[in-house]
């Protein structure tokens, strides 16, 4: 492979191998950060080097359609602790508010560091001189300081797509100092929110020899940039589809499957910060009291596979399943089921489809550092019509605030929110969803990579 003027860096690539008749062939990965950055790779021409989620070894650096990916190897045992261990065991819940208990093991740190090594490595080889890298997410946290060793020349920028945790909690890491200084290697951090960069700031004046504001810190002389930006869809696309007819009749097929009921939609990945549990309940509660009854309302949640193999995951989907079946056996009737769960991945069209049957979103995490499947449902309501009901603990929050927000954590909140979504006059909704589709519209994908590239290259 030819070296390139930009190269991308993320855990995972955007395809994985799949066997289909026998033959091994490349399928596009689910995720929220393939879902935003594919596009923008597809766009530069660039290389991105990642994980393609196996243990064997992988096929040799390629082109895909219009991407060219580096595959990086992880043998069953770094995957298992580099991967499974430091990154979803201790990384994963510390950024995310501790939600669960994060695990601090010393021989999940070494393979760490060592996968990062290997990823920095390869970029330094596959990039031209001067290159522009643009490297993703707390898996590469330490990238940046050893390409900073490697290749010097290069232009690197780094951006967290989940939160970046208050100083009380990141204080806890064994190993804060060594990730700090790793992430200081780059000239440009990139964070969702202004909290997320302003905490990075402060705890990288604490623990290294960092000084400045919250905006420029400097190190050894060199100057490194602490700026949020939000990440957002590909607008255009979702618009596309959600006006294509084949979406459209697909749309009124599921309505129809639902026996055209009040459909609340909720689409996550099957994990422990997205408040899938809390929702349930607070809907259980809605049909006890009987404000809410399954003749004409219907709860369709859709859980996307992901990471399941990692700590705390089983426990999670145990949860949710037992919550599904209870609701069901208690309030479902002939023909007329509570909650309809699809734990599976969907197709993009298939996704669009359920936005455009679904009357409310509810998107409450308990912590996210975005979470575009709020702006997706937004992009494909071209009618204004559809509430949006949305976690304040999500990124998202900041911009679409014309959304119902919630605290997830208080039921009565979220059941009073569902209650004033699907009560709510057709003249405050259409207004709701026009401000919140014009958010999204002004500021897509390509806005944001296009802000945070100008920055890096400048």
């Amino acid at each position: 492979m030819r070296k390139s003027q930009t190269v991308f860096a993320a855990n995972r690539l955007p395809v994985h191998r799949v066997s289909r008749d026998g033959v091994m062939q490349w399928a596009r990965s689910p995720g929220g950060l393939v879902t935003a950055m594919e596009p923008v790779v597809a766009r530069s021409g660039a290389v991105w080097v990642g994980w393609d989620g196996s243990t064997t070894r992988p096929p040799r650096a390629s082109r895909i359609g219009k991407l060219s990916i580096a595959p990086i190897r992880l043998t069953k045992t770094e995957a298992a602790q580099y991967y499974q261990g430091f990154c979803n065991g201790t990384l994963w819940p510390l950024y995310h508010d501790a939600i669960q208990t994060p695990e601090f093991h010393r021989h999940w740190w070494e393979p760490y560091r060592a996968i990062n090594m290997r990823f920095a490595r390869s970029i330094a080889r596959r990039a031209r001189r001067g290159a522009t890298v643009w490297i993703h997410d707390y898996h590469l946290q330490c990238v940046p300081g050893f390409l900073r060793q490697l290749r010097p020349d290069l232009r690197v920028g780094f951006f967290l797509h989940i939160p970046f945790p208050p100083e009380e909690l990141f204080a806890w890491l064994p190993w804060r100092s060594a990730l700090l200084r790793g992430l200081l290697g780059a000239d440009v951090l990139g964070f969702q929110t202004e909290a997320s960069a302003n905490n990075f700031s402060r705890v990288a004046r604490r623990y290294t020899p960092a000084e400045g504001t919250d905006r420029q810190l400097t190190i050894e002389r060199r100057r490194v940039a602490c700026n949020a930006y939000p990440i957002s869809i590909d607008f255009e696309e979702f618009d596309r589809l959600a006006q294509s007819a084949r979406c459209r009749e697909r749309a009124e097929g599921i309505r129809a499957s639902l026996l055209h009921r009040r459909v609340i939609l909720a689409v996550d990945r099957l994990d422990y910060t997205k408040g899938i549990v809390d929702r349930l309940r607070a809907f259980e509660e809605l049909l006890r009291d009987r404000e809410l009854g399954v003749d004409d309302t219907v709860l369709v949640q859709i859980a996307v596979p992901s990471r399941e193999d990692a700590l705390g995951y089983e426990d999670v989907r145990e949860q949710t399943e037992r919550l599904v079946g209870r609701i069901n056996g208690q309030f479902s009737q002939p023909g007329r089921v509570a909650v309809h769960y699809f734990r599976r991945s969907l197709s993009r069209e298939e996704l669009v489809a359920y936005y455009l049957a679904a009357d409310v979103m509810l998107v409450t995490p308990l912590r996210d550092g975005m979470n575009l499947v709020a702006k997706e449902y937004c992009a494909c309501r071209a009618g204004h019509d559809g509430v949006l009901v949305l976690s304040e603990f999500a990124g998202a929050a900041r911009e679409l605030r014309r959304a119902l927000l919630v605290n997830p954590r208080d039921i009565q909140a979220v059941k009073k929110a569902v209650l004033q979504a699907l009560k709510m006059p057709d003249a405050e909704m259409r207004m709701r969803m026009a401000i919140l589709r014009t958010q999204v519209r002004r500021h897509t994908v390509h806005d944001w990579a296009d802000a945070f590239l100008k920055d890096l290259r400048s």
